[in-house]
């Protein structure tokens, strides 16, 4: 199930009361014996001094306290070399594994820490960013296998491939899945089911979130015919009664009586929408230009000699993993960041909108319309129309009632709903957003999108959102992490399939490449050297074991080809494998030198 609508509509509430952490104001929740929720918030608490290891199995007892114990001995096992006590410890907690069947839970401990990353399970949770404290919780959540899962805002601080392989695992848990979610292509593979949250009620909708949007046009179109019906019934009921209907027979005092009915009927309010009309300002021929950019941690490069002039029109997508420098360059390109080496120069007619990813303007003592009438007290629209400040914030959902409250008693949808506004007020005409997905709701994120349709300036936008990317930019910068900066033509979905299309390429030559030839058998030389006896007893020797050891590691391939689903196994195999190769390599070179 996919839970929709508009930030602060009550849909992360919602999640609590299910998951139990908020009691319902009314009603009850039923959760039948035996049966499990795990949830995900959107900040996860943690502990500081706890390892990640420790937050990931904690809180849990059976397969998971044993798996535990066993990647605590592994680890410690790496760290302190092959000590013979920490030896007999992970081959009795293999075992145990063993017994309880809970080899195919460590492959996928191991599959799901891998994919999000999380390689070093000793450090502390104090020292990670939020991110990556993030997807420790995800990982524990995960792995813990709840009857019900519930997510909120899963794919935050994830990489596109992360979510692609999200998505993957969440179509095949076998559980019930309860999420909300801003990524649409995410909710639309992932889910069955949609509810859509909206004044208190809700609406259920059978399959994903294209399936939601048919359904919903026809249920509009269908309220449209309905109202419009109604209206005119009413028109004619009123014209009725103003020519003075008499009411003196039963008939007339029933069709009084209707008519006032009808007329005292409460009109049925459209859905409040967001309204992005803010103005924006001309911009000359030179804009921002980056010559030579270089720029590196620790002495890590991040971006190397990357230059580029961005032009007006422009429609920039900055991609690439976590932590490969995507906020690096956005704060380089801003001015907030001084570069190693190379320049940024800015044209004098630029007004920069920068949309940072931690909102870093919000003050949480602020009233909402104070920090709005820091810009200004008027606002200009963009068809020209002089507002004021609260008019402004009613445009962008926040009622008079609202306005007046502090910002840091709102949801977190709503304060970058707030953000977002304030950089649209100062009508910037070179628009820079660091993950402008995160936290805004669909509804937002629709009205944001059809605004930089017509937005005249220049846009550069880092996003994991790949229906945002698709949707917004016409090229790509991909940041791979070792300093290289690759322009990608086009956008997110035609980078998938040109990247697909590579790979499939690169198999193909990969299985068409013949096999390399055996090695021609070394030739004696000239002058040969006469064996000593003990010589010609070791290379006999050496044939025989060359030979055996050849036998025995086919034999240790086809077992590590059956042994897939059990990773202890497939670990003890693979060492094996890896020291009979060692010791061919060594005796094949003898071999050579004697033959």
């Amino acid at each position: 199930v996919g839970l929709i609508g508009l930030n602060g509509s009550g849909k992360t509430t919602l999640l609590k009361v299910i998951a139990g952490i908020e009691p319902p104001d009314t009603g009850r929740i039923s959760i039948m014996n035996g049966r499990t929720v795990a949830y995900l918030p959107q900040n996860p608490p943690f502990i500081p001094e706890q390892t990640v290891l420790d937050a990931i199995f904690s809180a849990s007892g059976g397969a998971m306290a044993l798996l535990h114990d066993y990647e605590a001995a592994c680890d410690a096992l790496a760290h302190n070399g092959a000590d013979e006590s920490l030896l007999r410890r992970v081959s009795e907690l293999g075992s145990e594994l063993e017994a309880a069947g809970a080899w195919e839970l460590e492959t996928d401990a191991r599959i799901v820490l891998g994919k999000l990353g999380l390689t070093d399970t000793s450090a502390p949770m104090g020292k990670l960013s939020g991110g990556q404290r993030r997807r420790v919780a995800l990982a524990h959540a995960l792995l813990t296998r709840p009857d019900l899962l519930i997510l909120d805002e899963p794919t935050n601080h994830l990489d596109a491939d992360t979510v692609a392989w999200l998505e993957t695992y969440l179509q095949r848990y076998p559980g019930a899945l309860l999420l909300v979610t801003h990524d649409r292509y995410f909710l639309d593979r992932v889910t069955n089911r949609i509810f859509e949250l909206d004044r208190g009620a809700i609406q259920s909708f059978t399959g994903g979130y294209s399936d939601y949007l048919e359904a919903k046009e026809a249920q509009d179109a269908l309220r449209a015919v309905a109202g419009e019906k109604r209206d005119n019934l009413a028109r004619r009921e009123l014209a009725w009664l103003r020519r003075g209907a008499k009411a003196r027979s039963t008939k007339q005092k029933a069709r009084v009586g209707r008519a006032e009915t009808l007329l005292a009927q409460p009109k049925e309010k459209d859905a409040e929408a967001l309204d992005i009309a803010t103005g924006s300002r001309r911009i000359g021929s030179k804009i921002v230009e980056l010559h030579g950019v270089s720029k590196g941690y620790g002495g890590q490069p991040l971006i190397r000699d990357f230059s580029y002039a961005l032009e007006r029109g422009d429609r920039l997508g900055i991609i690439g993993p976590n932590g490969s420098g995507k906020t690096t360059l956005l704060d380089m390109l801003v001015g907030r960041l001084a570069p190693d080496s190379g320049r940024v120069e800015i044209g004098q007619t630029v007004v920069l909108g920068y949309y940072d990813q931690e909102s870093r303007a919000l003050n949480d003592q602020m009233r909402v319309i104070d920090y709005i009438r820091e810009v200004a007290e008027n606002i200009q629209t963009a068809d020209g129309q002089l507002i004021t400040a609260g008019q402004m914030l009613q445009r962008f959902l926040f009622p008079p009632a609202m306005q007046y409250a502090e910002i840091g008693r709102l949801s977190g949808g709503e304060r970058r709903r707030l953000y977002l506004l304030r950089i649209l007020m100062a009508a910037p005409n070179v628009l820079v957003l660091d993950e402008p997905t995160n936290d805004l709701d669909i509804q937002t994120l629709t009205a944001l999108e059809e605004y930089l349709d017509t937005f005249p300036g220049a846009l550069i936008a880092v996003s994991h959102d790949r229906y945002f990317l698709d949707r917004t930019v016409q090229h790509l910068f991909r940041l791979e992490g070792d300093g290289e900066v690759r322009e990608i033509p086009g956008n997110y979905s035609a980078y998938l399939e040109r990247r697909a299309a590579d790979q499939a390429a690169e198999s193909e030559a990969a299985r068409a490449k013949p096999a390399p030839s055996p090695p021609i058998a070394a030739q004696p030389p000239t002058a040969q050297k006469k064996l000593s006896f003990k010589e010609q007893k070791e290379l006999s020797d050496l044939e025989a074991a060359i030979s055996g050891a050849e036998a025995k590691k086919v034999k240790l391939e086809a077992e590590l080809a059956k042994a897939a689903a059990d990773f202890g196994r497939v670990q003890r195999l693979c060492a094996d494998i890896a020291a009979i190769d060692a010791k061919l390599d060594r005796d094949m070179a003898r071999w050579s030198e004697l033959a």
